[in-house]
């Protein structure tokens, strides 16, 4: 059995439940327009997939905002403050830690988030998608307290709302291979990382299953699988593609 049958299988099980899974797409580390990014709008754009794109503050140009100001479908989520990395080796590198005191982090943040909001108005989302899916769970609590409304990491949820109306919804399947030096981690990886989460969803509480892409890094066996599973989701009962804004405001 191929693995892109495996995936229907699934998708079947949730279909024959008289249930529909959530799925969204997530792609990292935004800041400036080129071809990668074309690229990412172009797909966008051709499989109708709605896009979630994570924004680094501190380096969004202008540029970016008058693009994705041309493309509806395009939430963007802010994605840290600067992407800089405080901890010191071997710790696993992260930006919103404890390296710092709280109030710096939370004020770099804020400061982040503004320019988010000038740059971008309506189409940027109050969502913390932290550099690395890393955050202190201390911190976690704060963020709704500076206006907040969810949280975006990698991985299976502790729970849908860490906070009273502050959402989480993370993402699964990371269509590159850190750990390898880059490069795709391949289809039958991807795949199986698909199914696993779909089917924990499945059996536990229905947990949106995030695609997460990095145009900036991606090579053409992930560009390939990308395309490939969203044209996938459109003609599968059983899945669908929500946007961002779907899942965190409403």
């Amino acid at each position: 059995m191929t693995s892109w049958q495996v995936l229907l299988d699934e998708a079947a099980r949730w279909r024959d439940a008289g249930r529909t899974a959530d799925l969204w797409w997530r792609d990292d580390d935004a800041v400036d327009v080129g071809p990668a990014l074309d690229r990412l709008l172009d797909l966008h754009r051709e499989t109708a997939a709605p896009l979630a794109l994570a924004v680094v503050p501190a380096q969004a140009t202008t540029a970016l905002a008058q693009r994705l100001g041309a493309e509806p479908g395009v939430d963007v989520l802010q994605h840290g403050y600067a992407h800089t990395n405080h901890a010191t080796p071997p710790d696993k590198k992260i930006e919103l830690g404890l390296q710092r005191p709280a109030m710096i982090v939370l004020g770099d943040l804020g400061t982040g988030w503004l320019a988010l909001e000038r740059l971008f108005a309506a189409q940027a989302l109050p969502v913390m998608v932290p550099p690395w899916n890393r955050i202190a769970e201390i911190l976690v609590p704060t963020l709704p307290e500076i206006g907040y409304r969810g949280l975006s990491t990698f991985g299976p949820r502790k729970r849908a709302e860490p906070v009273r109306g502050f959402r989480q919804v993370n993402t699964h399947v990371d269509l590159i291979d850190w750990k390898a030096g880059g490069g795709f981690v391949g289809e039958e990886a991807a795949l199986t990382a698909l199914v696993e989460a779909l089917a924990r969803s499945r059996s536990r509480d229905g947990e949106p299953i995030g695609l997460l892409s990095h145009h900036l890094a991606m090579d053409g066996g992930a560009w390939d699988f990308l395309r490939s599973v969203l044209e996938a989701t459109k003609t599968t009962q059983g899945l669908s593609v929500r946007t961002a804004r779907e899942l965190f405001m409403s």
